[in-house]
């Protein structure tokens, strides 16, 4: 099987959805003897614009701010880059699907993604790397879904989100 993939590719951007695939991509690529190829895509702020340029020094500070996520995704995810295969990271600037499937253009790729918890108005704005990558992919792609930890971890923090909003809105009628 291992001469069927050639290289494992994962989508990185440090959400635990990302995580989950970085170890999933960490095991297969291990498995098969494949190398690994973690890639970052990263845009400037507010997004790429035709007409906008941005002084050297930024994009600069940028792609190490991708970088420095991109190693923090390593550490966090697994303790470190794995040391037992090869490893060939990319740091590349563009939308994450977009990105994505131009590194993983061979048909015995695989791309591993996280799947997305964004919600709607993140999606309609960045979109939605996973649904890209699997309309335009021409290799195989595998979404991986985030782990029970991470799923109990964004039910806190949603309530916690929403226990603030109604001590706010609580305190603006006391106000009024």
């Amino acid at each position: 099987m291992s001469h069927l993939v050639g290289r494992v590719v994962v989508g990185v951007h440090g959400t635990p959805g990302s995580l989950q695939a970085l170890r999933f991509a960490v095991g297969h690529a291990r498995a098969l003897g494949s190398t690994l190829i973690p890639v970052i895509a990263w845009q400037a702020p507010g997004g790429e614009s035709a007409g906008r340029r941005y002084p050297p020094f930024l994009t600069e500070q940028w792609a190490d701010a991708a970088e420095q996520r991109l190693l923090t995704a390593f550490d966090e995810g697994l303790g470190g880059p794995p040391e037992d295969l090869p490893v060939q990271p990319m740091i590349v600037r563009g939308p994450a699907g977009r990105v994505l499937t131009a590194i993983a253009d061979r048909e015995g790729d695989l791309l591993v993604l996280g799947s997305s918890r964004r919600g709607p108005l993140h999606r309609a704005y960045y979109g939605c790397p996973p649904q890209y990558c699997l309309k335009h992919a021409g290799c195989t792609v595998m979404v991986v879904p985030p782990s029970r930890l991470a799923l109990e971890v964004e039910r806190m923090r949603h309530r916690s989100r929403s226990a603030r909003t109604r001590r706010t809105t609580a305190r603006a009628a006391d106000i009024s």
